[in-house]
């Protein structure tokens, strides 16, 4: 059981990225997905989780209205489009699995799998 995180990499200040995170050994449409980030020097925060089986999306204060969670179920895939990115976005990204909860988390205890992270850089 594995998940894939993907998608990083250097972009500028208000530049974009979308991060996808697939689950070859899941079938995601079933759990709630969650991104977490972990900022240079700094602990792990959760940042927007989408509970697929009712399409429930949820995010954190510091991204509402620049990252967009959403899912592909045909392609078992999640993705994180971050728009108007800032050089505090700079981290390594992880996207993680609730398999066992009911309902939304933030917390990163409620997330059972979890993927490799992958690192988006901010700067000009």
């Amino acid at each position: 059981v594995q998940l894939q995180a993907s998608g990083g990499g250097l972009v500028q200040p208000g530049g974009s990225l979308r991060l996808s995170c697939s689950g070859p050994g899941f079938t995601l449409e079933d759990y709630i997905i969650g991104w977490f980030r972990r900022p240079p020097g700094k602990g792990r925060e959760w940042i927007s989780s989408v509970d697929v089986e009712d399409d429930s999306t949820y995010y954190a204060d510091t991204v509402k209205g620049r990252f967009t969670i959403s899912e592909d179920n045909a392609k078992n895939t999640v993705h994180l489009q971050m728009n108007n990115l800032k050089p505090e976005d700079t981290a390594v990204y992880y996207c993680a699995v609730d398999t066992t909860g009911s309902s939304f988390s933030s917390s990163a205890s409620a997330y059972n799998y979890w993927g490799r992270g992958t690192l988006v850089t901010v700067s000009s």
